[in-house]
């Protein structure tokens, strides 16, 4: 009982705190932070997740910036976030390459029909990224267990290489926010250029 009230004590104590706050890791983490001067990018010191402090996304987001992961929230319309399905958010009828209504849901055909495509492929591909992540950390964390036994430390170079594909995964994933939102600016060419070759390299891996 004392441990519990101790925890509520220190828990209200953080939250009435504007300098304070608990890190990000959905996996769960009861490191206190301190915001002042972390901002953007801030690494816990106990399980390594890197924060963004500058908004209410769960974690750093770079190279998409805090407006970019705002509106990517609120555009990503179309897909229901409990069962994954798709659906076309004029007509409400499922979402397939074939659904010719679509274009028929609105006067704005063309440039809607155009938009909606190229919002549909760059949220694919960031989906694509954020699964291969997830499983690149769950073979970290399968590979960490069995690291741990003395006659298997040689994995350590495996735990390494995971960390590295955790990392390209995560870049390319907010990558395709940052193009999605910049395609008209000059430098997307090259942007997108690095993306091919960090994809690339990546699928190698």
């Amino acid at each position: 009982f004392l441990l519990q009230y101790e925890k509520s004590l220190l828990r209200g104590y953080v939250e009435c705190c504007s300098n304070l706050t608990w890190c990000t890791n959905p996996q769960g983490c009861d490191q206190i932070l301190l915001k002042d001067g972390l901002g953007y990018g801030a690494a816990c010191s106990k399980c390594s997740w890197i924060s963004c402090f500058n908004c209410n996304f769960p974690e750093a987001h770079y190279p998409a910036s805090c407006s970019h992961m705002s509106q990517w929230v609120d555009d990503d319309g179309m897909t229901c976030a409990k069962c994954n399905h798709g659906f076309c958010w004029r007509c409400l009828k499922p979402w397939r390459p074939t659904h010719k209504d679509y274009y028929n849901c609105s006067a704005m055909v063309s440039k809607a029909a155009w938009q909606e495509k190229r919002f549909q492929d760059y949220n694919e591909r960031c989906t694509f990224h954020h699964r291969a992540r997830e499983f690149a950390m769950s073979l970290r964390n399968r590979v960490s267990s069995i690291s741990e036994m003395p006659k298997i430390r040689t994995l350590t170079f495996v735990l390494g290489a995971c960390k590295v594909l955790e990392q390209a995964r995560k870049v390319l994933a907010y990558s395709c926010v940052y193009s999605y939102y910049n395609q008209d600016t000059e430098s997307m060419d090259i942007v997108e250029q690095q993306m091919e070759s960090l994809e690339l390299h990546t699928n190698a891996l």
